[in-house]
């Protein structure tokens, strides 16, 4: 715990340093092309990177998934079958053949790199307050929570750093980096459709259609579940069919719904970005409300709220009055800092098992089930 503590405080308090309102230039110049406040930025975001992929980098079997992942690395690199996708399985042969031995270390290494790569990128780019997107991508979990689900915040993060191709309507681009990213992880071409859609310049019929879908989901449930198990036919028979719903997730979808309501006027209707943003968030609350019964609902889900760490620092920082900026940002924090209490307190738990930290520096892995002898 300490580890985690330690790191999430020194990230913020370097987060503080970047002021992207000197992005674009200053008076003072380093050298041709960068102000003295742009590479402060630089520096500071590279600090934070290197703390990240640190602490990343260097655990071993800390995570729910990380014995598993290293099962299915052997496997893969035995040629045997894995249900892992293509990009993953080949990562691991390629690696595990140019060491000489099943170097799984290093296999979460690099996913550690690009999963902080594209999320911290996705932010500096594209928040309109990194600060506070840096608060939000600490305290509500995605990092932490990073360390277990590998491969699919991996594929997370790179949906967030495509949300400026979806603004632009830079098509092939997006469609590209979706489809790369989709090789590690195949629900990432769940946001071909919910992005694009997303984007549309929604009318008011569009908003009851997509309601009575979402109501449609009481009565039509079995049918709905049926069109799942086509797409995921390895979801038959399995728990994952199960489905269940977040309370904290829909309680933040309608919490983000009322103050960007509240704003639409000033920061959402004539902003395309925001309102892909908003459209995102509407979308996610629907699902929770109404979608219960899909597997694995967070993992649709997250592909539109992780658009939250770009929506409610734009929200704030288009709120004029300094007193409601300034109490709104309070709020935010003391509510990001309230779930970081929570999430830590069950984080030795199956499902997310990040504690106790380890790293391979001072401990050693358990036997995998093929060590053992038996699957």
């Amino acid at each position: 715990m300490a580890v985690y503590l330690s790191l999430t405080v020194i990230v913020l308090l370097m987060a503080l340093l970047v002021k992207q309102t000197d992005k674009d230039g200053g008076s003072i110049r380093i050298y041709q092309g960068m102000s003295r406040q742009q590479m402060v930025n630089h520096v500071t975001c590279l600090i934070i990177f290197v703390l990240l992929f640190a602490v990343s980098s260097l655990r071993l079997n800390v995570g729910n998934d990380y014995l598993n992942y290293v099962e299915l690395m052997h496997l893969a690199y035995s040629r045997a079958y894995v249900p892992t996708e293509v990009g993953f399985n080949v990562l691991a042969r390629v690696i595990y053949f140019l060491c000489g031995f099943e170097n799984y270390v290093l296999i979460f290494a690099i996913f550690a790199f690009a999963t902080i790569y594209f999320f911290m990128k996705a932010m500096y780019e594209q928040s309109k307050w990194f600060t506070m997107s840096i608060v939000m991508f600490m305290l509500l979990g995605y990092y932490f929570q990073s360390l277990s689900t590998v491969r699919y915040y991996l594929a997370l993060s790179i949906a967030l750093y495509s949300v400026k191709y979806v603004i632009n309507r830079d098509w092939p681009r997006f469609v590209l980096v979706t489809l790369m990213g989709s090789l590690f992880h195949k629900s990432l071409l769940l946001v071909l459709l919910l992005y694009i859609v997303a984007q549309l310049n929604w009318k008011r019929w569009m908003y009851v259609g997509f309601g009575i879908l979402g109501v449609s989901c009481l009565f039509l449930k079995d049918y709905y579940l049926k069109i799942v198990i086509m797409l995921y036919p390895s979801y038959k028979d399995t728990e994952y069919l199960e489905g269940g719903t977040s309370i904290v997730n829909i309680v933040r979808c309608v919490v983000i719904l009322a103050l960007s309501l509240w704003l639409y006027k000033d920061a959402i209707r004539d902003s395309r970005r925001n309102r892909f943003y908003f459209i995102c968030n509407i979308m996610a609350l629907v699902l929770y409300v109404f979608g219960s019964f899909i597997p694995v609902i967070s993992r649709v889900g997250y592909y539109m709220t992780v658009t939250h760490l770009l929506f409610v620092p734009s929200l704030i920082m288009e709120i004029k009055d300094d007193t409601r900026k300034k109490a709104l940002t309070a709020c935010t924090i003391i509510a990001c800092v309230m779930y970081f209490a929570l999430y830590m307190r069950g984080a030795a738990n199956d499902g997310i098992r990040i504690l106790p930290y380890q790293t391979f520096l001072f401990h050693d892995l358990p036997l995998t089930l093929s060590e053992r002898g038996y699957y």
